[in-house]
């Protein structure tokens, strides 16, 4: 009777779950390694992290950081055009397999993904043109603050401008964000630092400058929930270009200066 039992719990057992075999799902890193390529969701119209240089070929911190992991792991380098809107849902969905896309860690977002280490950091600031007297938060009242849709600078001003006082206009990329704050249809811009500076030495004659910093965000690869082999070897191969300086070089070829030293 008891084996009978027996018998009974572990049928059912194979009804609800299947074989030890059929029950395993490949992963992420199963798949890009059979496959020996790795789709990698980069914004390719945020310089100097993503853009195109005039050969048409992607080029920026972002795209070599993406080039140097693809080498390393000996895997031909699939991009996947994304925006600040788009990054997380193409992990989501399946289309990327991994985020390296100016994607700063937050608690929000990390709900519905998972982090790698940081390999990069990314200043939040409001910027403007140096004409415009704004030196805080409070100043931004009665003023329009131009945000690319989906990032971090358009979810922190969004939950404070009400209280503030100030209008948020979101444009879907980069690029239409700084035309639009170059074009003086806002007053202002939330965005990196670097866009900031990158925006001045397009337009020395209506230069912009840093009036408000929001945060200093560490900049991390992101990756669909429920991928550890995947998210462990990209620590693994963070935590050695860091040290052995490839990272910080990448980042200072474009942005200017190293990474924080905790970080090196």
């Amino acid at each position: 009777m008891r084996r009978n039992s027996s018998l009974a719990l572990a049928a059912l057992a194979v009804c609800l779950f299947g074989t030890g075999v059929s029950a395993a799902r490949a992963d992420v890193l199963d798949d890009i390694s059979k496959a020996k390529e790795i789709r990698i969701a980069t914004d390719l119209a945020i310089p100097p992290s993503g853009m195109m240089d005039a050969s048409m070929k992607p080029i920026g911190s972002d795209v070599e950081t993406a080039q140097l992991l693809a080498k390393d792991w000996g895997m031909k380098l699939d991009f996947v055009q994304t925006t600040g809107a788009t990054r997380i849902p193409n992990l989501q969905t399946g289309k990327a397999d991994i985020a390296i896309s100016t994607l700063s860690v937050t608690p929000e977002r990390a709900k519905v993904i998972d982090f790698s280490k940081p390999y990069a950091v990314l200043e939040s600031v409001v910027g403007g043109r140096t004409d415009v007297p704004v030196h805080s938060i409070d100043d931004l009242k009665g003023r329009t603050v131009c945000v690319t849709r989906g990032t971090t600078q358009d979810v922190e001003l969004t939950q404070i401008s009400r209280d503030k006082g100030f209008q948020v206009a979101r444009y879907d990329d980069d690029a239409t964000d700084v035309t639009a704050a170059v074009s003086g249809q806002c007053d202002l811009i939330a965005t990196s630092l670097t866009i900031v500076n990158q925006i001045t030495k397009k337009t020395p004659d209506r230069p912009f400058e840093k009036k408000v910093v929001l945060h200093v965000f560490d900049l991390a690869i992101g990756v669909k929930k429920g991928e550890p082999q995947l998210l462990a070897r990209l620590n693994e191969w963070i935590a050695v270009n860091l040290k052995n300086g490839k990272l910080n070089a990448i980042y200072k070829k474009y942005h200017g200066n190293d990474l924080p030293p905790q970080m090196r």
